[in-house]
């Protein structure tokens, strides 16, 4: 059917595939990793919402009693952290989590930060552009939100170097069937990444400040607090939801806008609204998004049993014809744009308001007047991966 997430040229253009994938059905079974893919906006846009299925299915059954393994003993430490966040728990769990997160992380947290976004977005500009240019990646779009990130919670100047390999090495476990290697480093990072917050949280406690640690630690309702587990792996995933949608947005847009000249001669920054959920839609960060049937779902004609998994596609979903018009074109003031890289339902983004702001600000920084136009080197390579899908770098000259 052309869907191969290993292949790299399937993996640099993946939508001839999704569009043959959503002609020939609403739910298509895939041997490779034991999935039903689901290719249409309707669908996925519904089970986002549907509570007959979950990320996790713990809540519910054992493994046992769902038919599926447990996770080698050894893959511990990065399923404590992972299992604790947000994204992966479900009711009642993931309510009291969401509304004690939702007392420190408010709208009026990202309106504080919006000029520490704005600052840091024009100095990283402004380093391309003293080296008349350079790997738009490493210089401008993975700084920014790492950056952003660390003043959000409090992490020292000094430290932050370590949150992005972290972070990678985390994000390769949500690829589609990680080796061994990738868990290594995946575990290792998990027991670094939490030790660390660990230290951070105590030193917190001792000393308050004005960071999202300190509000997260006083943070509480009729049914108490978070948990030391639950701040731990709320920060990181912050961080890697955070920065992974914001880093690939920035880069595969202005890929997208170089192919698309004619758009960019036209992008100024009262587009920039718009043009950002544009480019999410057009060129989708996080392609793939799995959910657990904890009971039997049908889509179209086909029954989907309880211990199923399906794996609900972004990239497709957004590029579907039945939803928008002209769904291959670029189109930087398309108002109706209901795209779902931000997700939807309990799961939709908490971090989405805080990504558009960095979005807004690194596509505006570069926008500027003052700044010439950016204009590209050489082609860029996509990275090994699909369901985080990114380039590997963009090298650019003003």
């Amino acid at each position: 059917m052309g869907f191969d997430p290993w292949d790299a040229a399937f993996v640099a253009d993946p939508y001839p595939a999704y569009r043959e994938l959503r002609e020939q059905g609403r739910a298509l079974w895939w041997e490779a990793t034991g999935q039903w893919l689901v290719p249409h906006y309707a669908d996925v846009s519904a089970l986002l919402r549907d509570r007959r299925l979950g990320r996790t299915y713990l809540h519910r059954f054992s493994h046992e009693e769902f038919g599926r393994e447990a996770p080698p003993p050894g893959h511990e430490p990065f399923h404590v952290l992972n299992d604790n966040g947000l994204l992966d728990l479900e009711d009642p769990a993931h309510a009291r989590v969401r509304r004690l997160v939702s007392k420190a992380f408010t709208p009026r947290t990202v309106e504080q930060l919006a000029p520490a976004v704005d600052r840091l977005a024009g100095e990283l500009v402004g380093q391309l552009l003293a080296d008349g240019g350079g790997d738009l990646l490493t210089v401008v779009a993975e700084p920014l939100p790492v950056a952003v990130i660390a003043e959000l919670l409090g992490v020292p100047e000094a430290d932050r170097a370590l949150l992005r390999p972290w972070s990678a090495d985390i994000c390769g476990m949500y690829e589609l069937r990680p080796d061994e290697e990738t868990a290594r480093r995946a575990v290792r990072a998990s027991v670094e990444f939490s030790a660390y917050l660990r230290e951070l949280i105590a030193e917190r406690r001792k000393e308050p400040g004005e960071d999202l640690i300190s509000g997260l630690i006083a943070a509480h309702d009729d049914e108490g607090r978070l948990s030391e587990q639950e701040m731990i792996s709320t920060c990181v995933l912050l961080l890697n939801a955070g920065h992974e949608a914001t880093v690939n947005t920035t880069v595969n847009g202005w890929w997208a806008l170089f192919r698309h000249p004619e758009q960019l001669v036209s992008l100024d920054s009262e587009k920039l609204s718009t043009a950002v959920d544009e480019l999410m839609r057009y060129d989708t960060p996080l392609q793939l998004f799995e959910r657990w049937v904890l009971d039997d779902i049908r889509i179209g004609d086909t029954l989907i049993p309880r211990g199923a998994e399906v794996a609900l596609l972004f990239g497709s979903a957004n590029r579907d014809p039945a939803r928008f018009e002209r769904p291959d074109d670029l189109d930087l003031v398309r108002e109706d744009n209901p795209h779902l890289s931000f997700g939807a339902g309990i799961h939709y983004c908490l971090g989405a308001p805080l990504a558009r702001r960095e979005l807004t600000a690194s596509f505006g920084a570069l926008l500027a007047d003052g700044v010439p136009p950016l204009k590209l080197v050489r082609e860029p390579r996509w990275r090994d991966g699909y369901v985080i899908r990114g380039l590997d770098e963009l090298l650019v000259e003003f």
